[in-house]
């Protein structure tokens, strides 16, 4: 807008023939000559136009937590996600009343597997690194850095340090209360390939105290990354770590405080686990003492978690509450099961060593096996108020599988496959019926049952058969389920006995838009569809109208999957029933992928249609 000309303009109507002559001492107030400009609007179009700006900060004057990182994409790295992910506008609110955590990286060297790998082309795909953050239910990801014996991680992340318990809720953590939370800061290392395929390379646990007896309560460290299963003596790489509370707590403490309170801490977690195995032991003996066929079943006490810990199975499970992200048990069991399974891989040929994951790293690395969904499924239906367990036994052929089990409280059992979603009835079947009877007919791929458990219970299957199909699930009679102590699986599995995994690892919110990574994983299938039907010597010709109806059928299929209910199938009908013409024959089937490769999903489809019969 031209001010200047606007003005001249509004005063000329207003004032005409009251602007006063030449020698004239008149002279029009500039309380009128506002009024006029109020009056006409000119005001209120120059105050909006203006952007007031407050007195800023130099860079150099603020804290670290303070500077905006850069949000400029590098030009060696396309980041395939940026393109359908919808960045929030606002930013979380800082409360002051709060003591805060500034964790923040720095870089990182010697990952010497990358040591060969020189600077990535422009515009090239490459792989890339991404580092994990979990901390006291909060959850954080660095962007993607490319793989590099030296990667440039530069991010800082603000770390929520405060107390929920009783009075402490109410006023800023002390040194005292901060030197008392022992939770460590879970660092979880993921590799991702062009492609899009996954890797877990370390998974590490930091206890972030320290940085209270430095002063300023400011700390730098280098952080050494180990590897994984079989590999976690060897060291992936280091990054550089820069820890900054927030404000700074008044009192400093001494170094032999903090390490007296770790060595407490310890030193109690070693002594309730030792005395967890001795009571295992015992609890063992005794199953194997009831009928010597029990030393054969699948009775899962201990496992092996990502960094080759032996742990307690009822560790694995917590409760966890989805939010406002799933609604219902089917659409938390639909979730489970499009996350990409993948059995533990190990260094040269034999079995593959079994290997169940901490539920931070299996959402960081979107894949794992049937431990790792069953673990996860249960958790949400733990926190649906259901009454859920981890079941492990065998499949059809012999395999071990682990699944999930819901008990209603009339006895209605249920199993549910978490690698497909799929919900069975469980109809047991009476041995000792005579041969008139006719028996159901199970639908679920299960075989045999050995153990069941939760964050609270664990039962050993004690019957004369641990087949599915006979299999009765009344937790409370003792000669069908050996049961193990309440107060036993306390002792380890309680918030203050866990010094890993005290809190759940919540849920996060998806920033992809669907609609766009539809649209063009659409347009990297039609080219591929073309490209194939060029090489046969075909042309193609899309029908835009006919691809619109398809979304009826494909919506149809996802909401039968989550909730369970079909819809919609009438009308899909007649649409297609409308849009081809006489003497054509409309064909095609669905088909699921868990990922939103275009190549690999035209490979599939590719297998299973001959494309020449559908020209």
């Amino acid at each position: 807008m031209d001010v200047h000309n606007k003005i001249q303009e509004v005063l000329a109507e207003s004032f005409q023939g009251e602007l006063p002559r030449e020698g004239d001492v008149e002279t029009i107030g500039e309380q009128e000559i506002l009024e006029a400009l109020r009056k006409k609007g000119i005001v209120d179009d120059i105050m909006q136009q203006l952007q007031i700006s407050g007195t800023s900060e130099s860079h150099e004057e603020r804290l670290p937590w303070q500077q905006t990182l850069s949000t400029k994409p590098a030009t060696h790295h396309v980041d395939r996600e940026s393109t359908f992910q919808t960045v929030p506008l606002n930013k979380a609110s800082v409360d002051p009343t709060r003591r805060y955590l500034y964790f923040q990286l720095t870089g990182g060297k010697a990952f010497l597997e990358h040591l060969q790998e020189g600077e990535p082309l422009p515009g090239r795909q490459c792989s890339t690194f991404t580092i994990h953050i979990h901390f006291r239910g909060q959850r954080f990801k660095t962007k993607p850095v490319p793989c590099a014996c030296d990667p440039d991680f530069k991010e800082g992340f603000l770390l929520e340090l405060h107390d929920q318990k009783g009075g402490d809720a109410s006023r800023m953590a002390d040194a005292t209360t901060l030197l008392a939370m022992s939770d460590p800061i879970h660092l979880v290392l993921i590799k991702t390939e062009p492609s899009g395929d996954t890797t877990l390379l370390s998974s590490n646990h930091l206890d972030w105290r320290t940085v209270l007896c430095c002063d300023f309560a400011r700390q730098s460290i280098p952080v050494e990354l180990m590897g994984i299963g079989e590999e976690n003596k060897v060291p992936v790489g280091i990054i550089e770590v820069k820890l900054e509370v927030l404000p700074i707590p008044q009192q400093i403490l001494s170094n032999e405080v903090i390490a007296t309170q770790v060595n407490l801490e310890r030193s109690r977690v070693s002594e309730r686990e030792r005395l967890f195995l001795v009571y295992a032991k015992q609890w063992w003996k005794e199953y194997l003492q009831i009928r010597e066929t029990h030393q054969n079943r699948l009775v899962k006490i201990f496992a092996q978690d990502e960094n080759a810990a032996n742990r307690f199975v009822c560790l694995y499970v917590k409760p966890l509450r989805a939010g406002r992200l799933l609604d219902t048990p089917r659409q938390a069991a639909r979730f489970i099961s499009v996350i990409g399974f993948e059995r533990s891989s190990t260094v040269g040929g034999g079995q593959p060593k079994e290997q169940w994951n901490s539920s931070h790293a299996f959402l960081c690395k979107n894949r794992g096996d049937c431990e790792d969904h069953a673990i996860l499924l249960c958790n949400l239906f733990l926190g649906f108020g259901l009454n859920a367990f981890v079941c492990v036994g065998t499949k059809v052929k012999g395999a071990a599988h682990t699944w999930v089990v819901t008990i209603s409280p009339d006895g209605l059992v249920t199993f549910w496959e978490s690698l497909s979603g799929h919900r069975y009835i469980h109809q047991p079947v009476n041995p000792d019926d005579p041969p008139s009877v006719q028996l159901p007919r199970p639908q679920y791929p299960f075989r045999t049952i050995g153990c069941i458990f939760n964050h609270r219970t664990f039962y050993a299957n004690c019957q004369p058969s641990d087949n599915v199909d006979v299999c009765c699930f009344d937790l409370h009679d003792e000669s069908l389920w050996k049961s193990m102590s309440p107060d036993a699986i306390q002792s380890v599995c309680g918030t203050s006995s866990q010094s890993l995994w005290p809190h759940p690892v919540p849920l996060i919110s998806n920033l992809l838009d669907s609609s766009l990574a539809s649209n063009d994983l659409e347009l990297q299938l039609r080219a591929l569809v073309v490209d194939q039907r060029k090489d046969m010597g075909l042309t193609t010709v899309w029908d835009d109208e006919l691809s619109y109806l398809l979304n009826q059928a494909l919506a149809a299929y996802e909401l039968e999957r989550s909730t369970g209910v079909t819809a919609g199938n009438e009308e899909f009908q007649h649409a297609i029933r409308k849009a081809i013409p006489d003497g054509h024959t409309f064909k095609g089937f669905p088909i699921q992928f868990v990922h939103r490769n275009a190549r690999r999903a035209f490979s599939t489809c590719f297998r299973q249609v001959d494309l020449k019969n559908l020209s």
